[in-house]
């Protein structure tokens, strides 16, 4: 884990304790933030997990018989401050830099792919309403109510490079354009995003697209690619990448209402992911 960097990263936006209460430590909140992504806690669940579980504790360096846990609130704030200066997405982009740093670095091959998040339909909450945000769309003969992630994964490495999240209706090819860190030679997509490149009159590995904008729903947010040379995988290697990342990324259906939230956390998840995938690489010879 990068965690000088990811410390250098949010500390600016840190509270440094000027006035009132000294605020709880950033490495301690960021690992618990991370914790949360690992298992899948709401922020209750995240206090309580401290309490019962001493391997958690250990790896956060919460101390008990010092201090008690951080409580739901601050955790939460500390979410809140996440979203509010736009951190998950620089997570991601400050993870793939230093992977890159070791060797692991973006080619010139992507692959794009979308992935419907469902999002609660009930009205039983406090506004009565289901989250306007998000949309229902159909795939095949079953409807699904929520949000679509939109990604660009790199076709040798693995690694997760664009991010799009956008209501469940917005269709697959619209976002392509900004799944592309446009140094690609070879592109490779599902049936309805390829249709786009034959439409538009050009073909699929060129990646230059005309987007229309015109209520297109979404936040997107991407890294700047390496200059490895060389071209991406075959079709069939590059392919199994894709499945490969969704294995490691499980998205929990809760309240967090909203595109811009939900985006953040995303974010989060396949930078984590990205390590999660060279952890082998990355870890200290003999370890």
């Amino acid at each position: 884990m990068p965690w000088a960097e990811l410390e250098a990263l949010v500390g600016p936006h840190y509270p440094k304790g000027e006035n009132g209460r000294p605020p709880m430590g950033l490495a301690i909140m960021l690992r618990i933030h991370f914790l949360q992504q690992w298992f899948n806690l709401s922020d209750p669940a995240a206090e309580e997990a401290l309490y019962d579980s001493p391997v958690l504790r250990r790896f956060a360096g919460v101390d008990l018989g010092r201090a008690p846990a951080p409580d739901e609130t601050t955790i939460l704030q500390f979410r809140h401050l996440l979203e509010k200066h736009d951190l998950g997405g620089a997570m991601l982009d400050t993870v793939n830099g230093w992977l890159e740093s070791r060797g692991i670095r973006i080619a010139t091959g992507t692959i794009v792919d979308a992935t419907i998040i469902h999002a609660p339909s009930s009205t039983k909450n406090a506004s009565g309403k289901r989250d306007p945000e998000m949309h229902q769309t159909r795939k095949g003969n079953q409807w699904f109510f929520g949000l679509k992630a939109h990604i660009g994964v790199d076709s040798r490495q693995g690694i997760v490079h664009s991010v799009c999240t956008t209501a469940a209706s917005v269709a697959d090819k619209h976002m392509l354009p900004d799944l592309l860190h446009g140094d690609e030679r070879k592109v490779w997509a599902t049936a309805g995003i390829r249709g786009r490149g034959r439409r538009s009159g050009r073909r699929l590995r060129t990646p230059e697209y005309d987007q229309p904008q015109d209520q297109i729903q979404g936040i997107c947010g991407r890294v700047t690619a390496g200059e490895e040379p060389g071209e991406g995988q075959s079709k069939s290697e590059g392919g199994a990448s894709l499945p490969h990342r969704e294995a490691h990324l499980r998205v929990r259906e809760d309240e967090i209402r909203g595109l811009s939230k939900n985006h953040q956390r995303l974010c989060v998840n396949f930078a984590l992911a990205n390590l999660y995938l060279h952890r082998r690489r990355l870890a200290p010879l003999g370890a």
